[in-house]
C-alpha cells in the first residue's frame, strides 16, 4: 500500500493472455480486500465487514500491489483513496468478483442446491406494514426458499448487506456505494407534526418560519434527521432540537404529551396508540421528501432467487400499505 508522495504509475496495457495470467495468479481474499477497503477508504473500518485482523487485511492488499506491480491504495491522514492505477483495476475486480459469486450459486443450482434462504433487511416502521404481504407473495412465488426477515435502523442495513447479513434490503436514504445497487421504490413528504390542543399551524408551512420551534428528533445518524438538517439548513434557519428520540412510537407519544414539534413521514402518524389524534402541516421551500430504496449487493444482482425477491417487492403497492 502506497504513502502520499509515492511516485505512482498508470497500468499499462496488457494482452488478453497476460490478463489472464494476472487473474489467475490473484486470490479472491485479495480481490475482496481491496474492493472494501476502496468502498470504506479505509482499512481500520474493512476490518468489521471483512472479519479478520487490520494486519491480515493489510497483506492480502499488499499481496495484490505486488502481483499487479503497482500501487492500487495511497494512505492519508482521513484512511486511504484509490491512485489512479487503483481507479482502474477497481472496475476488474468488481466484475471478478461477481463473476465468482454467481458462479458459485450457479454450482449450487446445478447440483439441486439453489438459494434456499433470502433474507431480507428492513427498518422496523416498514417491517409492520408489509411483511405479511411480502410473505404471502414469496410463499406463491418460491415455495422451496424461505424468507427471513430482519430489522433494523436504515443506517445498519448498509453494513449488514456489505456483511452478508442479509442477501437484500428494503432501506431509507442509503448512502452512495460502489458495491451495492440501489433504486428509489417509493417516495414520501415529510410533514410537521403536532398536537392540536397545544398549536394551532396553518396547513401548508415554510420550512423557514420554523426558526423558533423546539423539536423532538431521531439522532443522527438517522435518515429523517438528516434530511430535517438539510432542508433547514438550506432554508437558512437553524433547527432547535429539544429532545433526541430514536424510536418513531416514542416521539410520537412525547409529541402528545408536550409542546414540542416533529417532523416525520406523513405514514406515521398511523403509529399513535391509544386512539389518540396528533395534527399535521404541510412542508414546503424546501419540500422534505424521504426515498425507499431496494438495495442489494452487486456481486449478487444477477441471482434468479433475489431476481425474483425484487420484481416481487417491485409489484407490491407500496404507497398503501404504508397509509
Amino acid at each position: 500500500m502506497a504513502y502520499a508522495g509515492d511516485r505512482i504509475n498508470p497500468i499499462p496495457w496488457i494482452s488478453d493472455i497476460e490478463k489472464t495470467y494476472i487473474i489467475s495468479a490473484m486470490d479472491l481474499k485479495q480481490i475482496r480486500s481491496f474492493l472494501v477497503v476502496a468502498e470504506l477508504r479505509s482499512v481500520s473500518r474493512a476490518v468489521d465487514v471483512l472479519g479478520i485482523s487490520q494486519p491480515s487485511i493489510s497483506r492480502q492488499i499488499q499481496l495484490l500491489e505486488s502481483e499487479l506491480r503497482q500501487h492500487l491504495l495511497t494512505r492519508t491522514g482521513r484512511g486511504v483513496e484509490l491512485t489512479e492505477a487503483g481507479r482502474q483495476f477497481l472496475v476488474h475486480a468488481r466484475e471478478i468478483d461477481r463473476m465468482a459469486h454467481q458462479a458459485v450459486q450457479t454450482m449450487w443450482a446445478f447440483s439441486g442446491n439453489p438459494l434456499s434462504r433470502v433474507r431480507l433487511g428492513m427498518p422496523h416502521r416498514i417491517a409492520r406494514r408489509m411483511t405479511h404481504v411480502i410473505m404471502r407473495h414469496f410463499q406463491e412465488r418460491l415455495p422451496d426458499t424461505a424468507l427471513t426477515v430482519a430489522e433494523g435502523l436504515s443506517s445498519e442495513m448498509t453494513d449488514w448487506l456489505l456483511k452478508g447479513r442479509v442477501d437484500v434490503a428494503l432501506l431509507y436514504e442509503p448512502p452512495p456505494s460502489t458495491l451495492i445497487q440501489v433504486e428509489t421504490v417509493h417516495r414520501e413528504d415529510l410533514v410537521l407534526v403536532y398536537q392540536p390542543g397545544r398549536h394551532r399551524m396553518p396547513e401548508r408551512m415554510r420550512v423557514s418560519s420554523l426558526a423558533n420551534q423546539s423539536f423532538v428528533l431521531p439522532s443522527m445518524p438517522n435518515t429523517i434527521r438528516a434530511l430535517v438538517n438539510e432542508a433547514f439548513a438550506e432554508a437558512g434557519v437553524t433547527l432547535n432540537v429539544a429532545t433526541e428520540v430514536d424510536v418513531v412510537q416514542t416521539i410520537l407519544e412525547t409529541i402528545s404529551q408536550t409542546e414540542l414539534l416533529t417532523i416525520l413521514p406523513r405514514s406515521a402518524l398511523t403509529d399513535l396508540r391509544g386512539g389518540q389524534t396528533l395534527a399535521f402541516s404541510e412542508l414546503c421551500e424546501p419540500t422534505i421528501r424521504n426515498r425507499l430504496c431496494l438495495a442489494l449487493p452487486v456481486q449478487t444482482q444477477g441471482l434468479k432467487t433475489l431476481q425474483e425477491v425484487t420484481k416481487l417487492i417491485r409489484s407490491l403497492d407500496i404507497a398503501s400499505l404504508m397509509q
